[in-house]
């Protein structure tokens, strides 16, 4: 059942959010008709950010994003309807059947959370074979915008051409990327309606960045690609048109201030909210991450072939020990039944050279449970503004916007 709340004190508590910006100097933004806090929650799957989620950060004025992958996961009737079937001919379409099912009730909660403030975004992997699929089922479910990223989403204007109202908002990491996604989709008839300029070094879950070794290159830099973006669009004749949100080591009020005088319209945390009471996950998940030290986290190469950031669990420990015999395996993996809601392209299935060597499905699943010897838990790289707390995300929001502490 939908969760109840109370709609006037909701609106209350976005509006106090709202002054709290103004007095800490932050410009607000708008996009698809709505005027926003710089906050954006960031996509987080599997069934980590949903409805829930997404719906308590919109709903305070903010973008709330519901990450699409698995969703099923969350919703007990369409687990046990899907969960031992692998094996069976059309396993397939039943399991991607159900997770769209799940992405409409999750677009739906959030829609119900938010009461109409803020903005309602679905985080959609281009890796994903689903990708396609979901990115209509969203929009068609009430979405107010699509973020896309593991990979360059160029097709994403004519999947959209039906949704005109639909916010567009690509992934990238460097201002090359974003100069290739503007020229390609001017020539479609469309302008990205804002672009994630996402950190490697920074950000946690799939980073975007060719190889592990490359996280560190100063194109990459805040200081270094934001001005360079901003020089782009003047130079293309679109100057303030595109807003830009940086993702990546958010951490602070003086990060959003830094932030938004490199030109950045708004910034967009992962972590910082996997870590709040809202969040769709189990308890024992967040406090993984709450708990885990700087010395904790890796970087490795997922089975999507792209750097990744984790914490290192006894499971992704003991995968590293073997690592580099894994990768170097070129035969093809034929026992794979998980062909639904799935990568496209996996280095555990496809037996691809230098490709991670797991299922990440499994693994992201044991994760979203709480099971820390199994799982694999995505972090980034930042503090979490309240240490090993779990605190609502309103108590985040406000440390955000004002950097005062909340007294509890």
């Amino acid at each position: 059942m939908m969760q109840e709340i109370n709609q006037a004190d909701a609106a209350a508590k976005a509006d106090a959010l709202r002054a709290l910006a103004a007095a800490s100097g932050l410009r607000s933004w708008h996009l698809a008709g709505r005027e926003l806090l710089p906050v954006v929650q960031g996509g987080m799957g599997v069934g980590v950010s949903a409805g829930g989620l997404a719906g308590a950060v919109a709903g305070l004025g903010g973008i709330g994003t519901v990450s699409s992958v698995d969703l099923r996961r969350l919703h007990p009737d369409l687990w046990a309807q899907t969960a031992n079937i692998e094996a069976e001919p059309d396993a397939g379409a039943r399991i991607d059947a159900a997770n769209l099912e799940a992405l409409g009730r999750e677009i739906a909660k959030a829609r119900h959370l938010a009461g109409g403030r803020g903005l309602i975004a679905v985080n959609v992997m281009k890796a994903l074979t689903a990708y396609e699929p979901q990115v209509r089922h969203a929009m068609a479910c009430g979405a107010d915008a699509l973020v896309v990223g593991a990979g360059l989403p160029l097709d994403l204007p004519e999947l959209a051409r039906e949704h005109p109202g639909v916010a567009l908002i690509p992934i990238l990491s460097d201002a090359r990327g974003v100069q290739l996604i503007v020229r390609k989709w001017e020539k479609k008839g469309r302008l990205p309606d804002a672009i994630v300029i996402e950190h490697p070094r920074l950000a946690g879950g799939h980073l975007g960045a060719a190889r592990v070794g490359d996280l560190n290159d100063p194109r990459f830099e805040f200081d270094v690609v934001l001005p360079q973006v901003q020089a782009f669009f003047k130079t293309a004749g679109i100057e303030g048109r595109i807003p830009l949100i940086a993702a990546g080591g958010v951490e602070s009020l003086e990060d959003i201030r830094r932030l938004q005088s490199l030109g950045a319209s708004a910034v967009q945390l992962g972590t910082a909210f996997a870590v709040t009471a809202e969040c769709d996950a189990d308890l024992a998940f967040k406090r993984v991450l709450a708990d885990a030290r700087p010395e904790d986290l890796v970087e490795f190469t997922s089975v999507a072939g792209l750097p990744a950031r984790a914490v290192r669990t006894p499971w992704l420990a003991k995968y590293l020990r073997l690592e580099p015999r894994l990768m170097a395996k070129t035969h093809r993996e034929t026992e794979c039944t998980m062909r639904f809601d799935c990568l496209a392209h996996c280095g555990l299935r496809d037996a691809t050279p230098g490709w991670g060597k797991f299922c990440i499905d499994k693994m992201l699943g044991h994760a979203l449970a709480g099971h820390t010897e199994q799982g694999l838990f995505f972090r980034g790289a930042g503090r979490l503004p309240f240490g090993r707390e779990i605190r609502p995300v309103r108590e985040l929001m406000e440390w955000l916007l004002s950097g005062a502490a909340v007294r509890r």
